[in-house]
């Protein structure tokens, strides 16, 4: 039993780095129906800019670690956001009425060129990222938990209720509903799509910034290319909850993360580590054709609006 709870918490902890990532990409597609594959490389950049302010902060304030933490975390956010901005205007605007194979190219390339980019600002090397929050552990049931862990978890869950809130109780939320059902229509109503496209790509990019911190804080490295699979099993996430769904992106991360940790623990017991921890990305993508066969449109179903 401790060792099944210990592994739902380390899930639980993945499971909600992956949702905030996917959330993301499925605010995205729910808007202009683009997969936007450079939205890991956006991750990856915002646990880079976190990576220099937090070590910046550490090694020339006195400031207590929680302060430098959120300090850290605003000056990534803003530079996630502008990059998002760009991606929206410069790569993916004119491309919204194409055929859809070019603004996946478009994304693809995006993603290769923010990778480089990263690369010559910090490096091709492994950064050690500054763990400043005391490694404090607490024991529940046997298992133990750690205060990172529950920060990131914490976190995601406030993330979640503050998007949704904004999606399905603001002003900017009926718009971002409308222009999803119907952008021509919308516009005539009064909305500008432009904007409210540009504003939904921020959020999303705002998102991916404090989910860059979290893996940053918990693996304790930044590297250039860790986003691409990061960006690839949180896409997957999306797509196992029902892409363009919240809910579904929200489950399908949680659920994802869940089965990667119970998978690497219990199966690589019973195979003496033979297929462990190593392993533990086919566990989740085998879940993931699993549910795709019997039910394509993800567990809870692609959103899909409603017409008079």
């Amino acid at each position: 039993m401790e060792i099944f709870l210990q592994q739902i918490i380390n899930g639980l902890t993945l499971g909600s780095v992956y949702a905030i990532v996917a959330l993301g990409y499925t605010m995205v597609y729910g808007i202009i129906q683009l997969i936007n594959f450079a939205h890991g490389e956006i991750v990856m950049i915002g646990a880079m800019v976190a990576f220099s302010a937090i070590g910046w902060l550490a090694g020339n304030t006195a400031l207590p670690p929680l302060a430098i933490v959120l300090l850290g975390t605003l000056a990534a956010i803003p530079v996630c956001v502008a990059v998002g901005y760009a991606l929206e205007v410069f790569a993916y605007r004119r491309l919204r009425h194409a055929p859809r194979l070019a603004p996946l190219i478009t994304a693809i390339g995006a993603s290769i060129v923010l990778q480089q980019l990263a690369m010559i600002a910090w490096s091709r090397n492994p950064l050690a990222f500054p763990q400043i929050i005391p490694g404090t552990v607490f024991d529940i049931g046997g298992a133990t938990i750690t205060l990172v862990q529950i920060a990131i978890i914490a976190t995601s869950v406030l993330m979640m209720a503050g998007l949704s809130f904004i999606v399905y109780r603001t002003r900017l939320g009926v718009a971002m509903r409308a222009t999803s059902q119907n952008a021509l229509m919308a516009g005539l109503m009064g909305v500008n799509a432009n904007r409210v496209i540009a504003t939904t790509f921020m959020l999303g990019a705002a998102l991916a910034a404090v989910a860059g911190v979290m893996v940053g804080t918990y693996y304790g490295i930044a590297h250039y290319t860790m986003g691409s699979l990061l960006g690839l099993k949180a896409f997957c996430a999306a797509v196992l909850g029902g892409i363009g769904n919240l809910a579904g992106a929200m489950l399908g991360g949680m659920l994802l993360g869940i089965v990667e940790a119970l998978g690497a623990g219990y199966i690589g017991d019973l195979t003496n580590n033979v297929f462990g921890s190593n392993y533990q990305d086919v566990f989740a993508f085998l879940v993931l054709i699993a549910v795709l066969v019997l039910r394509p449109s993800g567990l809870l179903g692609e959103r899909i609006g409603e017409r008079a």
